[in-house]
């Protein structure tokens, strides 16, 4: 990335600021972010009152953690196109039975 695609911005996360080196167009992405970690502190702090803001901070990693992987897992395609595959064969089989069936009747 060169300089002119390159940024600092500021970001409050959790009752702190922080300066982050990005690339320009993910600007809104980084500021998503920050604000949904931001609402997910503000979250724990309303549940659990007079916590430590690292427990905060360790939750909201953990849920994001977690959602991060439940998306992965729905968007492993691979064991369907095992399946195709497996079934693409089996059609391609038949069909050349039939073919030659059909040329030696």
């Amino acid at each position: 990335m060169n300089d002119k695609e390159k940024m600092i911005i500021h970001l409050d996360i959790a009752d702190r600021k922080y300066g982050v080196s990005i690339n320009r167009k993910d600007e809104e992405l980084y500021r998503k972010a920050a604000t949904m970690i931001n609402e997910r502190v503000n979250k724990y702090r309303e549940r659990v009152p007079g916590g430590m803001r690292e427990d905060y901070i360790a939750m909201v990693t953990f849920d994001l953690a977690f959602q991060l992987t439940t998306m992965e897992s729905l968007n492993d395609t691979e064991p369907y196109r095992q399946k195709l595959a497996e079934l693409t064969r089996e059609l391609e089989g038949r069909f050349r039975e039939e073919q030659t069936e059909t040329n030696a009747g």
